[in-house]
């Protein structure tokens, strides 16, 4: 298994001052998900080299045992350092596409034609695609072949309209995530709030938060297991 799993470059919240990027769960969870299943992983992001996560998601509030295993792992903290540039990716080396969230993923991913690029030619072909969180933001310039959005019609899920006024973020996005995959017509599904919640419709596999992470990358694993030999 070959699995490209995409971050954020953009490390500022807005005009706040403060800073984001990935967050650290949504990465290191699925990361060991996919080492245990031996897969071959590649992290890749806008800008390459080593991308920003959110301060606080390292902070003692939200670690986990998935974010302090990542943080004493030399070898995954070296592969974080040095990041392939989305530009020189492509789908024919993958079997499947990870993205992690975060609230960096709304500010660069969310418009990057690159980015845009690879998701459709990951669905064109046929192969799944998995995001968590914030990520499913990402999908909202992506077109079918068809020329239609991508989630139209489709089951979708991501960080809730109520779990981001809970943060108080909401007068700070560019965009809120439940009302603009609603917008292009996705069917958006949630469970409770920071409960793992994760929604599959074909080959599509999305994760509402943090907590949905790991949840997300057994899904797509799962996935990955019916169709490869």
């Amino acid at each position: 298994m070959k699995i490209l799993i995409v971050l954020t470059s953009h490390g500022q919240l807005g005009d706040t001052g403060r800073e984001t990027g990935f967050w650290l769960e949504e990465l290191a969870a699925p990361y060991y998900a996919f080492k245990e299943a031996g897969a071959a992983i590649t992290l890749a992001s806008p800008g390459g080299g080593r991308p920003p996560f959110d301060p606080a998601s390292a902070g003692p509030d939200y670690e986990t045992d998935s974010t302090r295993r990542f943080l004493a792992d030399r070898d995954a903290l070296a592969q974080l350092g040095r990041t392939v540039k989305l530009s020189e990716v492509s789908q024919e080396d993958f079997d499947t596409v990870f993205y992690p969230g975060g609230h960096g993923v709304v500010w660069d991913l969310s418009e990057d034609p690159d980015s845009i690029a690879l998701i459709e030619s990951f669905a064109h072909a046929n192969k799944p695609v998995a995001l968590v969180c914030h990520a499913p933001g990402v999908l909202r310039h992506v077109k079918d072949a068809d020329g239609r959005p991508l989630v139209e019609g489709r089951k979708v899920t991501g960080f809730t309209n109520s779990e981001e006024e809970a943060i108080g973020l909401t007068e700070v996005v560019p965009f809120l995530l439940e009302d603009e995959l609603t917008a292009k017509g996705g069917l958006f599904e949630r469970g409770p709030d920071w409960g793992s919640h994760v929604v599959q419709d074909g080959l599509l596999i999305t994760g509402q938060n943090p907590e949905s992470s790991r949840a997300a990358a057994e899904a797509l694993l799962q996935e990955l297991s019916v169709r490869l030999p």
